[in-house]
């Protein structure tokens, strides 16, 4: 009883410690402030069709890679770090897209 009891608590911190890996709250955040920032544009028009068409393919490229990720049950430091890094990437097009900068594609 004692050896079922204690294989089932390692169970759980094991299924705890994993879960605490797949999580990626902060890119969950910067997609979703993303995602209202291009809505945002097409509502006032700041953005055209062919630019949302773009911003819209870069997000679900970051959504994919994010999905990878997390597709083994652990997001690493360097994966995090890369996903972070082309969201910084697309926040700079979108404000360039905004803003009429040059194109930053």
């Amino acid at each position: 009883m004692k050896k079922l009891i204690l294989s089932f608590a390692v169970l759980i911190i094991f299924a705890g410690i994993t879960f605490a890996q797949t999580q990626t709250p902060g890119i969950n955040k910067t997609q979703k402030k993303q995602q209202m920032r291009i809505h945002q544009g097409i509502r006032s028009g700041e953005l055209t069709r062919p630019e949302v068409r773009q911003l819209e393919k870069q997000q679900a490229r970051i959504q994919h890679e994010k999905r990878i990720a997390k597709a083994d049950g652990v997001v690493t430091n360097g994966e995090r770090a890369r996903i972070h890094k082309h969201q910084a990437f697309a926040n700079r097009n979108i404000y360039c897209k905004k803003h009429n900068y040059r194109d930053r594609s």
